[in-house]
């Protein structure tokens, strides 16, 4: 595997030297950082298929050589997982694996005993995860071999990013897939050396046991302690060179270079970006939507609306219950992997919600108002928090839950099933494990009329009763287990994400629900010792990484923009402010978290977008944001800097790091709207209404009242109403356009001005 510069070579010399492992540098090319990307994840097994790369020869050449241990026995619980408040910990506290919770005292346990750690990554929403559980980790003599052999250390990657972004990153220097499940083996000092994601217990697929990858590693810790100690040395080294950040020039041509290149790899057959598994990278879309408001490009255009409606009609999205799974096995976003993550649906509502405005798709607005229900009816928490994630499992099976038999169709549909099934792609054989997940298979009226005979009216509400009645039976199957972890940045998102779509939908209620979770985690997650990452079990977790100030200070300032009110402003630059710590003042940008117990390895600076954009990218928006807002010089400095840091990356890389190109556009032609008026009266709403309708991206919109006095820097100061009413007055860098006092003239204004930027 060759990534960023690094490649792991393996192979056997001899029958006495089991494994080695060279490191050599090659030219570095362009920063390419596949960790912690939406490629990473446990998608590589959606299809019970895992494919493992690089080490299985040397393993399966090793079969012979195990641990000798009993299968007689039962597994005990797990006693030190008992007060940890992490869902998916608590679910490992049955397993025979006597685990440890991430920590000082799992290092010391290690040291003391001299140990190797058996790191294993996971999250509760996880299938694969789930499958190694029940296979390896509750499995007696699985258990007692790796009890007598490892510290095990288990840890909720939700709860430690900090701590699964360095693992994975190692992981894939050492040439293993990455993702979740993660099983990373450390030495006593947390650096490590070796890496493999799920493995069955037996030989399955051409996949070796996971006992034979256990015995290997534990013999050669043993024996070869000299070789393990080289490659964590090594391992060390090429860590800090992959962490180096590229930094570049932000310039509009380099921008526009960048969009063009995304828009070279859109899947123009089915639409979004790659193939199997086939993830949205909503923050690359959203790159060529900008591109396309700066420069008008149908292509641009097309490319974005091909993408949401194709996953809008495929089964990526759930027909039923509304809300967006995590990412299809297949190229046409037809068979989800079924869990449904709180952060995929806050960037799926946050970019639906941009795109109607502009397009005024019905389809985008239905699928935007029955995801926003989804999310309020099902992932909403007592108090207005978000839970984290809804499994992919049910009744112990991947999808249990959604899927449908043809005859399960007919019994509940009865004359309507012949139009449901045609309508939803349901076949006898089925599309998935002879199941069929529903998707729009047949979505033109014309077409069903021409073959049912009935009115297009007709045949819209046969189809509406089909889909509550399904939705009532699909209702009495055992549920999929809900993640209640409250994490800071995800909530963030969803807030965010909420207040836009109610201000653009005028939904008062959905404004409502933003300003309540924000409610939530000022008062769950925010106190005396500042933010914390996360919440579950009525107790706050640890310190917020650099995303939970990023996402929770965007959110405010949309709640501040969307309600006036100044409570909000000052919550985004508390946090903009707690986030210092986590600057560097060298290369500039922001680290991930403070140090995670690991001195021995380099700590990370993110730039490579997960489902949600980059912290560094978020925060350089927002902050870029609050400088118009306040005029605050070391704002504009910070957020100029965290995006030089890492824009020779985004260039390089655009499909990984599209979150860097989104915050140079906000940072090079942010549109700053100032309405002069009475925040209560009917003319000042009026252009509020306007302005919110309209797609802005990098937006900064302010209500001031008559006399009103702006930050000394910004271009708008001084200005006032014209004849007594309310004003817009629409400016990019130091230019403003003419006053604005009608919804023509504001809509006209914000259109043309939009492709603007500063020379």
């Amino acid at each position: 595997m060759d990534v960023s510069g690094w490649r792991l070579q393996r192979g056997l010399r001899h029958a006495s030297t089991p494994w080695k492992l060279a490191i050599r540098r090659k030219s570095r090319p362009r920063y390419v950082d596949k960790i912690h990307s939406d490629a990473k994840s446990d998608s590589a097994f959606a299809d019970g298929a895992p494919v493992m790369s690089g080490w299985r020869g040397w393993l399966a050449a090793l079969a012979t050589v195990l641990v000798a241990v009993s299968s007689i026995g039962a597994a005990t619980a797990a006693p030190r997982l008992a007060g940890e408040a992490s869902p998916y910990l608590q679910s490992h506290r049955g397993d025979a694996v006597d685990w440890w919770p991430w920590g000082l005292e799992a290092l010391a346990e290690a040291k003391r005993t001299q140990k190797p750690i058996l790191l294993s990554i996971g999250y509760l929403a996880c299938h694969w995860c789930h499958v190694l559980q029940s296979e390896s980790f509750a499995n007696a003599t699985i258990g007692r071999m790796i009890n007598e052999n490892f510290i095990p250390v288990l840890v909720d990657r939700e709860e430690r990013p900090e701590i699964d972004d360095i693992y994975q990153r190692a992981a894939s220097l050492l040439g293993s897939q990455t993702g979740w499940p993660l099983n990373v083996f450390l030495a006593p000092d947390g650096v490590p050396f070796f890496a493999v994601g799920y493995l069955p217990p037996e030989r399955r697929q051409g996949l070796p046991p996971f006992t034979e990858a256990l015995g290997v590693v534990a013999e050669t810790y043993r024996e070869q302690h000299g070789e393990v100690a080289a490659i964590s040395a090594a391992l060390g080294g090429a860590l800090r060179e992959r962490l180096k950040p590229e930094p570049g020039e932000p310039s509009r041509a380099a921008l526009e270079r960048a969009v063009a290149e995304l828009n070279r790899n859109v899947d123009v057959f089915n639409g979004g970006f790659g193939a199997a598994p086939k993830f949205p990278r909503l923050t690359a879309i959203e790159s060529l939507w900008r591109g396309y408001l700066r420069k008008n490009s149908p292509p641009l255009r097309e490319a974005v609306s091909h993408a949401l409606d194709a996953m809008s009609r495929g089964g990526l999205y759930d027909h039923l219950g509304g809300g967006f799974s995590r990412y299809t096995t297949d190229p046409e976003w037809r068979i989800p992997h079924f869990e449904k993550m709180l952060d995929v649906n806050a960037q799926f509502i946050t970019l639906m919600t941009d795109v109607w405005r502009e397009t005024r798709s019905p389809l985008l607005a239905e699928r935007l108002r029955e995801s926003v229900a989804f999310v309020l009816g099902e992932m909403r928490l007592p108090g207005g928090g978000f839970a984290t994630a809804i499994d992919a499992d049910s009744e112990g099976r991947e999808g249990a839950f959604y899927v449908w038999t043809d005859a399960q169709i007919d019994r509940a549909l009865g004359k309507d099933a012949t139009l449901f099934k045609r309508v939803y792609g349901v076949t006898a054989e089925g599309n998935w494990e002879g199941m069929s997940v529903l998707y729009l298979a047949e979505p033109s009226m014309a077409a069903l009329r021409e073959r049912f005979g009935a009115a297009e009216g007709e045949l819209a509400s046969r189809l509406v009763s089909a889909r509550a009645r399904l939705r009532a039976v699909r209702d009495t199957r055992p549920r999929p287990r809900r993640d209640d972890k409250v994490l800071a940045d995800w909530n963030g998102a969803m807030i965010a994400a909420l207040a836009e779509a109610g201000a653009a939908f005028g939904e008062p209620v959905w404004l409502t629900a933003a300003q309540a979770a924000f409610a939530f985690v000022r008062t769950n997650l925010d106190g005396p010792a500042g933010l914390r990452h996360s919440w579950s079990a009525a107790r706050s977790g640890l310190p917020a990484t650099l995303d939970d100030f990023a996402q929770m200070a965007r959110a405010a300032v949309i709640l501040f923009e969307a309600t006036g009110k100044d409570e909000y402003l000052a919550a985004a630059r508390a946090w903009i402010a707690a986030a210092e710590p986590l600057w560097d003042d060298g290369p500039g940008g922001y680290f991930l978290a403070a140090r995670p117990d690991l001195p021995q390895l380099p700590l990370a600076k993110v730039a490579v977008d997960t489902a949600l954009p980059a912290g560094n990218a978020v925060m350089a928006d927002v902050v870029m944001r609050v400088y118009h807002l306040t005029g605050e010089p070391l704002l504009r400095t910070r957020a100029e800097r965290a995006v030089g840091a890492f824009f020779g990356a985004a260039e390089g890389d655009p499909l990984q790091s599209s979150g860097i190109l989104n915050a140079a556009d906000t940072l090079m032609a942010a549109m700053q709207i100032v309405i002069v008026g009475d925040r209560a009266q009917a003319d000042t709403q009026t252009l509020l209404a306007t302005a919110w309708h309209t797609s802005l991206p990098g937006r900064v919109l302010q209500v001031i009242a008559p006399g009103a006095v702006l930050p000394q820097s910004h271009p708008a100061r001084f200005k006032d109403q014209e004849g007594g009413r309310a004003t817009a007055y629409v400016c990019v860098g130091q230019v403003c356009s003419l006053p604005a006092t009608t919804v023509n003239d504001l809509r006209e204004t914000l259109v043309a001005m939009r492709g603007r930027s500063v020379p």
